[in-house]
């Protein structure tokens, strides 16, 4: 049996992960947590603390562990409905799925992926987006334009079932931490006092990596989660949360660690002073990240928003705002500075 593989075996049940010193294969306690970031595909791997202060860390890409001597093992004991991921330039993409390539479509999906895999796991398969050729090399897991040479890194993980996504990662946090390619983004609600609050995982049963996880999988998705005696909802097409039994709304954000004011590109429009100007809170209702949330989940669609005495119409595909009273236009930009 060779280390740090899948293994299929029918109508058995669950998934075991094992580490061995070279003698014997050992299971290791509590494994679900690690499944439970296996399965995220922006995550690398995971940071297991094994007792006397000592860590060790699973790389999920290479099957291997930060400690020569130890080796891993993945055991599968019943088909998986697979995923197979691409990083794009902001978030892992499923093939074939509706927010992979924009507005265009790819010939390919994770099922004919996997397919191809299985019948020859070091070889590769072209496909098109629109009309651009493409390659996966299941030996590197990259997926290369064929006409611009780019590269992007590829993963093949088990999709999330009902069960996984339902654990709390306050019941994970205490044992592991993952490696996540999060961007460096952080999740934030507003608070009674108006202030904008971080989800942290000892007031809520999701804390604001594990909302990036589930957003990277489905930015268009919504997920529950328990606070007190109340149970939420956080809709991340409409980035709001709801209380499920009073009904009550509270405003949602996405920000970087770094810059709690700007998540990321910073879109501008030209004022009658031919000067360029941010979109912020203070000027209207939405701010630069309300915007780049929006052009992520549609990148040819509209966002209407509002200032005090005026209503407007933002439109992704001509970069340009319009004021829905008096019909004046002005151009819009996004910039990556």
């Amino acid at each position: 049996m060779a280390y740090g593989q899948d293994y299929s075996q029918e109508n058995a049940v669950g998934s075991m992960w094992q580490l061995s010193d070279g003698q014997q294969w050992v299971s290791i306690n509590n494994d679900h947590v690690i499944e439970t970031h296996y399965r995220h595909p922006g995550v690398k791997g995971i940071t297991l603390h094994i007792g006397d202060g000592r860590q060790l860390v699973i790389d999920f890409d290479s099957m291997q562990t930060s400690d020569p001597a130890l080796k891993v093992q993945r055991l599968v004991h019943q088909l998986e409905d697979v995923g197979w991921y691409f990083r794009d330039d902001h978030l892992w993409r499923e093939y074939g799925s509706q927010q992979s390539y924009g507005t265009q479509s790819s010939s390919i999906t994770s099922k004919d992926l996997e397919h191809q895999f299985r019948i020859n796991p070091q070889g590769s398969v072209q496909f098109n987006v629109g009309s651009v050729q493409y390659v996966l090399n299941f030996s590197a897991m990259t997926q290369t334009n064929l006409v611009t040479n780019m590269n992007r890194k590829v993963r093949r993980r088990p999709k999330l079932t009902s069960s996984i996504v339902s654990l709390n990662s306050s019941s994970v946090l205490p044992s592991a931490s993952s490696q996540l390619s999060d961007g460096g983004y952080k999740w934030e609600f507003m608070a009674d006092e108006g202030v904008w609050t971080e989800y942290q995982a000892h007031l809520c049963s999701f804390d604001s990596a594990a909302i990036e996880r589930h957003f990277q999988l489905n930015p268009q998705g919504n997920i529950h989660f328990k606070v007190g005696g109340f149970m939420y909802t956080l809709k991340f097409p409409e980035m709001i949360q709801i209380n499920n039994i009073i009904g009550t709304e509270r405003r949602v954000r996405r920000v970087q660690h770094n810059d709690s004011s700007v998540m990321g590109p910073r879109w501008q429009f030209k004022d009658i002073d031919g000067q360029w100007k941010d979109y912020t809170k203070d000027r209207c209702s939405i701010s630069s990240q309300d915007i780049e949330v929006a052009y992520q989940q549609n990148q040819a669609g509209t966002l209407l928003f509002n200032t005090r005495n005026f209503n407007y119409v933002l439109d992704f595909a001509g970069m340009t705002q319009k004021n829905l009273s008096t019909n004046m236009i002005r151009a819009v930009k996004r910039s990556l500075s």
